[in-house]
């Protein structure tokens, strides 16, 4: 072999590494992708299943869509006073019921065929105003420390990053449906919260948990972007 040759096959070498750890790092965000859709595509299949049956009655009492979440809005400010008033036990179903309703709207609105722009609109504004009220009305009831009110005010700002990322990814064309921590999970953990505050600590760890994850869920989602918009 000549030395040309001698001295071109390091050089072929680090080119061949290159393109595979290229290849291996585009395998990696790939199953990262599928996994991540995945999981939205299964929280989907749980919904569905838990409404269709609804849905199908609901179409038949003349209800639309955006009355549904209207519903659930009022149903969560019930849930906020009785926070006030010193229910939180009760408070913590009517949150769950309030859920459900915030999940029906769209099953309804598909099977309707009335799937509209407005009425998304409409179901994320009522829900963030929900949030807001179940986070207020329990700085109000329990907020009688620096932490909680530290909390509180996190695990609004959270939440709030959480749907805003989302709305601004799709504004700019990325479907960014990803994210472990959604707002069916954050109903869930503070109702439980609420159902168990007779033990000490209890909410706390819940707002602490919805604090958490909510702010992890950001990233995730401010990540699965830059990931799309850099291809």
């Amino acid at each position: 072999m000549s030395r040309r040759g001698e001295g071109n096959f390091p050089n072929l070498k680090r080119r061949h590494f290159q393109f595979k750890q290229k290849r291996g790092d585009s395998v990696i965000v790939s199953k990262r992708a599928r996994s991540k859709a995945d999981l939205s595509r299964g929280r989907s299949a749980i919904a569905n299943r838990l409404t269709e049956p609804l849905a199908r009655l609901l179409v038949r009492t003349g209800l639309t869509p955006n009355a549904v979440s209207w519903i659930g809005f009022i149903l969560a400010l019930g849930a906020a006073a009785l926070i006030i008033t010193a229910h939180p036990f009760a408070a913590g179903w009517v949150i769950v019921v309030a859920g459900f309703f915030d999940i029906l709207d769209g099953a309804l609105a598909r099977r309707l065929k009335k799937v509209t722009p407005f009425g998304g609109v409409l179901d994320s504004t009522l829900d963030r105003l929900s949030e807001a009220a179940l986070l207020l009305a329990i700085l109000v009831a329990f907020g009688w420390s620096g932490l909680m009110v530290l909390l509180v005010f996190l695990a609004l700002l959270g939440s709030l990053l959480v749907s805003y990322t989302r709305a601004r990814a799709e504004a700019a064309g990325v479907e960014c449906r990803v994210g472990l921590f959604t707002r069916a999970e954050r109903v869930v953990v503070l109702a439980l919260g609420l159902l168990l505050s007779q033990f000490d600590y209890t909410l706390v760890i819940a707002l602490a948990i919805i604090t958490v994850f909510s702010f992890f869920t950001f990233v995730q989602r401010l990540v699965y972007v830059w990931q799309q918009t850099r291809k």
